[in-house]
């Protein structure tokens, strides 16, 4: 019920402030008057403008959760591609089945802890519930701004400590091993472009020979390919095509001359035209001629104590030999009786690709076998050598600046996580600490300290370093002042 209070101004003048409830049930001021008549006009009109509102959320708020997303939220909610497809699965994961059938007015902030109580004892980590929390609240937010409800539940609702997890970087040597694990040349170029660009892997699956200036050795990045299932697709085409990056910019920057050259290379063999894909899912393409097995040496000795050539059906099937040879020589084995109709052949399994690259196919078929061949527990995905190329160039000494605009980053304190993510990158610190620290005589490092610096230039004080300085400045001016007149 609302209310007028009498208080007194500075010069000791009545004035008359009028007080409501709102839909929240909570004390709220409709403003200052003159009179206690204006001021209870006021809170009159107040209170009437919120019983409306609460009439007009009365009636919108029976609506079920289920439908309100189906039918309003989904197909109204203006966002990217990817980022709706996160949004349904979200929803139909571990949202809808706990909040489909409730009234949108009769969900409150104890329903949220409830379903968060019950994710966490699904085994659900703080990090995955704050993701479907953010999914949850953005449906509520649509609902508050269409006045279905009177305020987001999910506000104030509290999950917990996020733990970031630390960057895994890969080392340049595990990179050179997996690098000369891969199958072909397609998949060692894509490889390698990605760790000399640190491009996303849709901007690296989309890259044409166009986006080179391979005179400059220059790289413009100005478009970026997703993938998502069709039946989440308006087109019902899983991949399309943005005419824009991550971050809505183009950019474009100088990549090495000697990856340059190979993608130049590439494009010259393969008569590419500058529209076509840079790289393509190609089942079809040639694969490299196998090397001879009598250059590959032999197997293990197995059981019996028997060995055989690698790169033999013999070695994969009696020697148990599992490597990336025999291996290729069973599947070719294989392959061939199947052409031959033999073994129940089926039909080729191909991935549903208008010729890009699909990340799963290159991840499952291409990358793990790769990381399995080299013996590297490293687990690279392609998003890992985008954090190797940040962290190479930061302890490199490249700018952060620089850095954060290569990799089109919208913050630099995006870019400011690959600092020190190298393993080394903390004995760097220490040598430079110890570079500054060791340059007073005052301080002597103990004889047994790794980076002692026992030679005499080290100890060289500041006076000792300008005397010497200006000893050889004097000499230079005597052999200036005889050459002068000999020139004459």
């Amino acid at each position: 019920m609302g209310h007028t209070r009498k208080r007194l101004d500075r010069d000791g003048n009545p004035r008359y402030t009028a007080y409501y409830n709102d839909h929240l049930g909570k004390k709220r001021s409709a403003g200052t008057y003159n009179t206690k008549k204006e001021a209870n006009r006021a809170w009159h009109a107040a209170e009437t403008k919120v019983s409306e509102g609460r009439s007009r959320h009365l009636v919108k708020g029976r609506q079920r959760f289920r439908d309100y997303v189906e039918q309003t939220f989904l197909p109204n909610h203006n966002v990217e591609l990817t980022t709706m497809t996160n949004y349904i699965y979200a929803l139909e994961a571990h949202i809808l089945d706990c909040f489909g059938d409730m009234r949108m007015a009769e969900i409150y902030p104890d329903d949220i802890r409830a379903w968060i109580t019950e994710l966490k004892a699904k085994g659900l980590s703080n990090g995955t519930i704050a993701k479907q929390k953010t999914v949850l609240s953005a449906v509520f937010s649509s609902a508050f701004n269409d006045e279905v409800i009177v305020f987001n539940p999910c506000h104030r609702v509290k999950i917990g400590p996020v733990q970031r997890k630390a960057l895994t970087i890969v080392t340049p040597e595990e990179f050179d091993r997996f690098h000369e694990a891969l199958p072909d040349d397609q998949s060692k170029l894509v490889v390698e472009v990605a760790i000399s660009t640190g491009l996303r892997w849709g901007e690296l699956s989309e890259l044409r020979p166009k986006d080179f200036e391979f005179a400059r050795n220059l790289l413009t990045v100005s478009r970026s390919v997703v993938s998502i299932p069709k039946k989440h697709s308006p087109t019902g085409e899983r991949f399309h095509v943005k005419d824009y990056p991550k971050d809505g910019e183009r950019r474009s920057f100088k990549v090495e001359p000697a990856v340059v050259h190979k993608v130049e290379r590439w494009v010259k063999t393969r008569a590419l035209a500058p529209e076509d894909l840079l790289f393509r899912y190609d089942p079809q393409r040639p694969a490299a001629k196998p090397p001879e097995p009598a250059d590959l040496g032999w197997t293990k000795p197995n059981g019996e104590g028997r060995t055989y050539r690698h790169g033999t059906a013999s070695g994969y099937n009696a020697g148990k030999c599992r490597c990336r040879h025999c291996k290729s020589a069973i599947a070719a084995y294989r392959a061939l009786r199947r052409a031959a109709g033999l073994d129940n052949p089926r039909k080729q399994r191909r991935w549903d690709t208008d010729g890009h690259l699909p990340g799963e196919y290159f991840r499952e078929q291409v990358i793990k076998p790769a990381l399995k061949e080299a013996g590297i527990q490293t687990s690279i995905r392609m998003h890992l050598l985008r954090h190797a190329h940040a962290s190479w160039l930061l302890s490199g000494g490249a700018d952060l600046q620089v850095v954060k605009e290569r990799l089109g980053h919208s913050r630099i304190s995006t870019t400011e996580r690959y600092l020190h993510a190298l393993a080394d990158a903390d004995e760097t610190a220490l040598e430079a600490f110890n570079k500054v620290r060791n340059r007073s005589n005052s301080h002597t490092p103990p004889p047994d300290a790794p980076n002692a610096a026992t030679t005499a230039a080290t100890h060289l004080t500041a006076e000792k370093i300008l005397t010497e300085m200006s000893r050889l400045q004097a000499e230079l001016t005597k052999l200036v002042s005889k050459e002068i007149p000999r020139a004459a």
